[in-house]
């Protein structure tokens, strides 16, 4: 059963007492600072118009290690004929709101409320929440965007409106995280779609000693515009 939290109180319950399902919590804000003290904790939110809060923790997480990225030779054959151009941090309301019209699997709404989206905003303002943008002829036709704290980064959503789009702009991203020297990628769920990646599920603990180690470095700071 989730855990009431107050939106007067700045703490989270233990990731353990977590349900099945992973659901930990319900109530409290989305304030910069309670969404920071959440992905500190290896805690999102997730929930639709209408709902309350919801925080989740689940067990097992899925996470990806940029250096264990897959590749495949069509996807790579695509990144090399630059038919996309990506760029980061250009048009982040423009991304997390195609995000929020992708359908999803086995949801009838989109969990990308407009409150999320107020609150992702503030967060992208104050230098933590990055997107990535792919270009085809001037028009925004794929992208993704997540959350960075230091040398973790969390993936929030992805859309693509030409085939590829997307994966060419997680490309792009993995190889500046290598350069930058991040640990993890948290993509919080299982899919197909990240197992093919290179995606993996672990155990929550051993997630978050990794979350811990990635936290403890420093990351890349502020807007990440003209670092592609």
């Amino acid at each position: 059963m989730a855990i009431s939290i107050s939106r007067k109180e700045m703490v989270f319950p233990d990731p353990d007492e977590a349900d099945e399902s992973g659901l930990l919590a319900v109530g409290g804000d989305l304030s910069i600072e309670r969404l920071k003290l959440a992905y500190s904790q290896g805690i999102f939110p997730w929930y639709e118009d209408g709902m309350p809060i919801l925080w989740w923790s689940p067990d097992p997480r899925m996470i990806l290690f940029p250096s264990k990225m897959i590749i495949s030779h069509s996807l790579k054959q695509t990144v090399k004929k630059h038919k996309f151009t990506v760029t980061f941090d250009k048009a982040f309301s423009k991304v997390i709101e195609e995000c929020s019209f992708t359908p999803r699997k086995d949801q009838d709404g989109t969990w990308i409320t407009r409150e999320m989206k107020h609150a992702y905003q503030k967060l992208h303002e104050a230098g933590f929440a990055h997107s990535v943008e792919a270009w085809l002829d001037g028009e925004l036709v794929g992208g993704l965007y997540g959350v960075s704290m230091g040398r973790a980064f969390f993936g929030e959503s992805m859309f693509h409106k030409e085939t590829n789009a997307s994966k060419v702009a997680l490309v792009h991203l993995v190889e500046k995280l290598i350069e930058w020297e991040y640990d993890i990628i948290d993509a919080q769920v299982y899919t197909n779609h990240l197992e093919s990646l290179g995606g993996e599920l672990i155990p929550r603990n051993q997630y978050l000693k990794f979350l811990v180690k990635a936290l403890e470095k420093q990351g890349i700071d502020g807007l990440w515009t003209g670092k592609e």
